[in-house]
Formats: C-alpha cells, structure tokens, sequence
C-alpha cells in the first residue's frame, strides 16, 4: 500500500506539471494541489466543493429569485463509501446536493439529501430533474418538486419549495436499476429508466403521468422486443435515456447501448402514451418512427434534438434551408484510452425514416497528451437545456480529463471549438487506475462528469473524480457566438 500511495502522489505531480501556459487564476477556495486550470475563451466564476462527493447530473432551476442546483451523485469510493456531511458532522451514502448559485461567486451548499447506500455505480442518486408545481397540471402551485433516483432501486419526488429543508413526497420503488430519466413540466408526463423486475434487460423505460406528484399514474412499460417479460433469445441492447419534445414537436429521442453496439431510436410521443399498452413486440414497434444505428464501436449517453436548425449556407437553396437535428453523445468509459474513440455526432433527421450522420467532433488527444494524464479521456454528456441564451447556437461537451468542450453548432454540418476549461485537481481529487503487470497503475486526473447551463448564460460543470462544482462564462469571441453581452 506504501508504494501505490507513493506512485499516486509522484503521478498527480506529473499530470499538473504538463497543464498548459493558457490558464486561469483558480479560486483560492478549491485548494489547488497543482497547476491552474486550463481555459480558453472560459473563466471560473465560483466553486464548490460538493462535499467531496462524485457528481452526475446537474439541475439548474430559477425558483423565485433565486436560482438553485440540485445535483445527483454517484455511490462512494472504496476508500470513503460514506464521505462526512460538514453540516450534519456524520457521514452520509452519497445522494444529491442542493446548491444556491443566485451568487454564481459563491455558491451556497443548502443541503445534502442521502441516497442508497452503495459504491460507484451501486449507490447515490445520479438523475434529477425539477418542475414547478404552479407548472404541472395538478400540482400544488406553491411547491417545487424534485425527481431523482436514489440509487438502482427506487424514484423519488421530493417537495423542495424550501430548497433548505426538502420533503419527501413519493416513492416508486421495487426496482433493479434507473438511470438517465425526462420529465416534462407542462404536461407532467415522465420517462423514467428503470429496471422492472420481470424484464430481460438492466434499463427500459417506464412512463408515468406525474402531473399531479403526490399521485403517480404508471402509463405503460417500454422496450425494444426482446427485452420484455417472456421473450426468448438474445437480449438487445439497454436504453441509456430519452429527451422529449413534448406535445408540441411530438417526439422522443431514446439513446441505447452506451459506449457500443448502440443507436438513436425516434418514437412517435402520442402513439408511445395513447398506444396499445401490453409489452408484446408489436405493441413495442408500434411507436418507433425509425432507428439510426450506429458503430459497433460506439453507442448513444445523450440524444439532444434541435428541430428546424437553419443552415446559413442552404439559405439559398429551393429546399432544405432548416433541418432536424439531433446531437448524440456517448460515454467514454475505460481509463487512459483502453476503448475506442467516443465522442459527438450531428445526425440530420429531417427526413426521419432515413436519418444520417453528418458530422462529429472529439478533442484532438496530441492537444493535451489526454491519454496519459489518467482516468477517462473521451466525450460523456452535453448540457440539455433548451433556453434560448445557448439551444441551437453552442453545446457544451464534458470531455472526462479534457474538461468541458464549448462547441459553435450554428452550422452542424462544421461543428468548432470555440472554447474549454480543464479545472485544476484538488486535495479531493480521486485516483483512477489501470491494472498493469498484475498491479494497480493510478493517476489523479479531472474527471468532468456533466455539464448543464441556465438561462442566464452561466455554464456549470461537476466531477466525477470528487473534485466539486465550477461555475463558468464564456469569454472573447466564444461569448460572440452565443450573442452575449
């Protein structure tokens, strides 16, 4: 143990020796072991350090006035399954975190809510998403309610009208996983990934009516064929999760088989609700528009439409002048490049029974050496807002050890980089390693995890490796591109 502890330390000093000269100045208050962050086009704005908890998706929600971040975690470490709640003095399963960001300079920690006991992928609360009650339907109009997982076992919606002291309301429990869920807050209908007990397969979906939330109304299960109960022969691949349009665009967007083997499927949003219910496999089909399947190599984290993108350069053209599109991220998942290449891709679903590929982006490796600096190096998430300050203008891309990506999308068909940020690492910092020769080879890397924006045009990124929540802008002519002042 002396000597990994020992090959640890000596790696996280190589990583921060190698960080570029184009850097920001760090925010005192994350206790910068190594070199400034790295950046271009972006600055720091605040920091938080989450408590030293593994984070997955952020929730930027504008509650009044105030503005709140409620983000999911992943379960604990090997080393701390239960890291140490400063404001409760015990140690808690990590859950989600509730964050005042009124004051983008300083964040406030509100409250941490525990999760499901567990470790890594077993445990925590990784999704969650916010509505309005005044918004849903048949909600209570003075509260604020947040859905989130808690763990692989159960959703819960949480009354958080008092983001300090939050409510629990419902459970749907007696599952064996969830994941990456939608809701929407005009109609309350919810897309939840879960894992039903009887399916074949770790993730589908189950869509419930959470206009009123006090009072779920289950919908329907859904699924590829062959996933559902007493079907036979090979299992296809799991639903990572899905982005509505709503009534309105009438579609939903479902990302499956992460990291490979995946596809984007298009599903018809009336048909999906109002269709026959029964898990047969024409019941199944009958909603699916199409399907775009992707490389072995690769799969669908995030399928992010934006419908009626128009195209500066068909401008002139008798036809075609807008087009549908929708970005697909995927989720690098091994350390120090040990998989195929994941990253970003445009997909034109204009005509939604052909859809095609028409572009990509990754973060070029020789710009940083990322697969030597440790831990995941490849894209993961974009952020899903669809506010007017950023949709259909840029994207944000969490790249793992390459940071966040700010990406000008006006013309998918020549996705560009406009501008990046890399935090530095922190004494909380998490190891990840590589098993060579039979032993453990770890560094200490940044991890960014996931990114989502709010609509006054700050950019939140947090750490998977531990390393908290960094508050961003843009600057110079990134902040062009999205018309900022």
């Amino acid at each position: 143990m002396k000597s990994r502890a020992l090959l640890v330390a000596c790696t996280s000093i190589v990583l921060v020796a190698c960080s570029g000269a184009n850097a920001q100045q760090a925010n005192p208050q994350q206790q910068v072991i190594g070199a400034p962050p790295e950046a271009s086009n972006m600055k720091l704005v605040g920091y938080n350090d989450l408590q030293a908890r593994s984070a997955y998706q952020p929730t930027i929600h504008h509650q009044g006035d105030r503005w709140i971040a409620y983000i999911g975690h992943h379960g604990g470490t090997d080393d701390i399954p239960d890291p140490i709640n400063p404001m409760t003095g015990k140690a808690e399963p990590n859950g989600t975190s509730i964050v005042d960001v009124t004051d983008p300079a300083h964040p406030k920690y509100l409250r941490h809510i525990p999760g499901q006991e567990g470790k890594y992928e077993g445990g925590g609360g990784q999704m969650v998403r916010v509505c309005d009650g005044k918004t849903l339907p048949k909600g209570d109009p003075n509260a604020v309610y947040m859905l989130r997982t808690f763990g692989s076992e159960a959703h819960e919606i949480w009354n958080v009208a008092d983001p300090a002291n939050p409510v629990l309301l419902t459970r749907l429990g007696g599952l064996k996983d969830t994941h990456k869920s939608w809701w929407e807050c005009d109609t309350g209908i919810a897309f939840l990934v879960s894992g039903a007990p009887d399916w074949r397969t770790r993730r589908m979906t189950q869509v419930y009516d959470l206009s009123d939330p006090a009072h779920p109304v289950k919908i329907r299960d859904f699924g590829l064929p062959g996933q559902e109960p007493g079907s036979t022969g090979a299992v296809p691949t799991e639903v990572h999760g899905p982005i509505s349009t709503g009534p309105q665009g009438n579609r939903v967007y479902f990302g499956y088989g992460t990291d490979k083997g995946g596809f984007l499927q298009i599903v018809d949003r009336d048909k999906l609700i109002n269709g026959p219910k029964e898990p047969t496999p024409e019941n199944l089909r009958f909603p699916e528009v199409s399907r775009m399947p992707m490389s072995a190599f690769n799969g669908a984290h995030t399928t992010f439409p934006m419908k009626g993108m128009p195209i500066a350069e068909f401008a002139k053209d008798k036809d075609g002048k807008t087009r549908d599109i929708v970005m697909i991220v995927d989720e690098a998942i091994l350390n120090e490049c040990g998989e195929p290449r994941q990253m970003v891709w445009f997909a034109d679903v204009t005509t939604e029974t052909r859809p095609m590929m028409i572009s990509s982006f990754t973060v070029p490796e020789a710009s940083g050496n990322f697969c030597e600096r440790g831990g995941r190096f490849g894209s993961h998430s974009s952020n899903e807002s669809m506010a007017p300050v950023y949709y259909k203008k840029m994207a944000f891309i969490a790249f793992f050890n390459a940071g966040v990506r700010a990406l000008d999308i006006r013309d998918p068909y020549h996705p560009k980089e406009v501008g990046y940020f890399i935090p530095s690492i922190t004494a909380a910092t998490d190891k990840r390693c590589v098993p060579v020769e039979g032993m453990d080879r770890c560094k200490v890397a940044i991890q960014t995890n996931n990114v989502e924006t709010d609509d006054r045009g700050y950019i939140y990124i947090v750490d998977r490796a531990n390393t908290g929540l960094h508050v961003l802008e843009l600057t110079g002519p990134a902040r062009r591109v999205a018309g900022l002042p």
